[in-house]
């Protein structure tokens, strides 16, 4: 096995690694290498190409601050120019001579005596394998990169095609079919309409309803379009518009979750307008305060939900047999096709269990017994010189994660130069810091609606805790990651060890 030393791993090519990556590079640090266990950048946008596939943050807020795009189609942005986005980002920052794709990392550990993360990495296909020796992993692997499939009795005896929204298999033809999806939540709200058109007969299955909100969905004209392209400041300040709109929406979410009531019976109006049979809008109605669980934005679930070859079902999922569903009634319902659309693993994160720390334990280990947590979102007591992006209680449920990336990188890059100006072979934050700002965290969750809307959602850990989401402004999370604090971390000064083997730079390996 092959080993390569560089200052800076980066692991994940989606908007987070390769923002890190972007980052890194304007700042000097060029000695890095982003490592992608698929076969392209940009992450969730790159693997997920169910139908329908767009985003719910408004295309405007939904690309970096330092690459604004101006020909988005329109208000909300299909999931193929968001990947096209991400791609012409990374080639025109020439940064993609240091990406090694279709690269997985198996596992990451901390060697104390070379103040080094040993990462091992194996390419995708072929096995082969190659170590790293970094002096800092930047984990953007993200909360949407690994499907979380449910745990169902017989569902791996299922004789029919079967493929996660997230992992969409287009070999296969759904036209005429028995389509059944399992799920509700942002990806089936976008997927199922589409699928409605040419199944033969589509059975959704929802174990909670949500609320969903009308999508302010148009194109962008040509003269707005020119206007984005070539008038100074337009652009900006249409995107400054849209994020003080969203951030508006905050104190209803944190403080005053009441307020909430305005969302629920514009909901309500969607659903009267959608849905004809009153039956069927009192299924999907929820009965929990809207923004307990995310907010959804769609005009086409509702009219599809009203078709007649598609069946909502409330009842819980019994068993899968080789055939079909069969519900805790009893009732047995052929399938030809099972698609199955329940997220991701967010409150466990895939990643966590790869990485090793300075006392022999993986964080996965750590967390299951702490729930996650991080000094603001970032760095993790134990985990010398590792930064977590879009870690604890960073996510949002209101604007463009992409913000809070930004705002990570920069304490990142902050952080990393400080490191090589000082001196400093390793960073950790104190236990005391890291602890005193998740407790900080969880104090500012009990007022708000995911706290107290009556819901069980994915924002939840295994305790009860949201450890998900950011509970204020995200201009707020910003001001607190304004610059790298010292003070607050463990240092050590560069080891007198050596770790020079004469093995090759990121770059020069990477090139080779």
């Amino acid at each position: 096995m092959s080993e390569i030393e560089v200052d800076h791993l980066v692991i994940g090519a989606g908007f987070a690694g390769l923002c890190a990556a972007i980052k890194l590079d304007e700042s000097g640090e060029r000695d890095f290498v982003v490592v992608e266990k698929d076969s392209d950048v940009g992450g969730t946008w790159h693997i997920n190409t169910y139908p329908g596939a767009e985003c719910d943050v408004p295309s405007q807020l939904y690309s970096y601050s330092f690459a604004l795009n101006p020909d988005w189609s329109k208000v909300y942005s299909p999931q193929q120019e968001i990947w096209e986005y991400t791609k012409r980002v990374a080639e025109r920052a020439g940064v993609l001579d240091r990406f090694v794709l279709g690269t997985a990392v198996d596992d990451a550990h901390w060697d104390a005596g070379r103040q080094r993360w040993l990462v091992n990495t194996s390419a995708v296909g072929s096995g082969a394998r190659t170590t790293y020796a970094a002096r800092t992993v930047i984990a953007g692997s993200g909360g949407l990169s690994e499907p979380s499939l449910p745990d169902i009795e017989g569902i791996e005896s299922f004789a029919g095609a079967t493929f996660h929204s997230a992992r969409w298999n287009h070999d296969v033809d759904l036209t005429g079919k028995r389509v059944a999806v399992i799920g509700t939540g942002a990806s089936a709200i976008q997927l199922v309409p589409e699928v409605a058109k040419v199944a033969g007969r589509l059975d959704v299955y929802q174990r909670t309803p949500n609320w969903i909100i009308p999508r302010n969905e148009r194109h962008f004209s040509t003269l707005e379009k020119t206007l984005f392209r070539h008038v100074p400041g337009v652009q900006r300040a249409v995107r400054a518009g849209v994020y003080a709109m969203l951030e508006a929406r905050v104190p209803a979410f944190t403080r005053f979750p009441r307020a909430m009531a305005a969302v629920e019976a514009q909901v309500k109006r969607n659903i009267a307008q959608g849905i004809s049979d009153p039956e069927l809008r009192a299924k999907v109605t929820p009965t929990y305060r809207a923004g307990c669980k995310r907010i959804l934005v769609s005009n086409k679930w509702y009219p599809a939900l009203d078709r007649d070859n598609v069946e909502l079902i409330t009842d819980g999922i019994a068993r899968v047999t080789p055939t079909g569903i069969v519900t805790a009634d009893g009732t047995e319902r052929e399938v030809d096709v099972l698609v199955i659309a329940t997220g991701f693993h967010v409150t466990d994160p895939p990643i966590a269990q790869h990485l090793t720390g300075r006392e022999g334990r993986t964080l996965a280990d750590v967390w299951a017994k702490t729930g996650m947590r991080a000094y603001k979102g970032t760095t993790i007591h134990g985990f010398p010189n590792l930064f977590q992006l879009v870690g604890p209680n960073t996510a949002l449920g209101h604007s463009s994660m992409i913000f809070i990336i930004e705002s990570q990188v920069r304490y990142v890059v902050d952080a990393v130069t400080t490191m090589r100006r000082q001196e400093w072979a390793t960073v950790e934050p104190t236990l005391a810091a890291q602890e005193q700002w998740s407790a900080a965290v969880q104090r500012r969750m009990r007022r708000t609606v995911w706290t107290t809307g009556g819901c069980a959602s994915w924002y939840l850990d295994q305790f009860g805790h949201n450890t998900t989401l950011w509970p204020g402004q995200t201009f707020t999370f910003r001001r607190r990651l304004a610059r790298f604090d010292p003070e607050q971390y463990d240092v050590t000064a560069l080891s007198s060890v050596s770790d020079d083997k004469g093995t090759p730079t990121a770059k020069e390996a990477v090139s080779a």
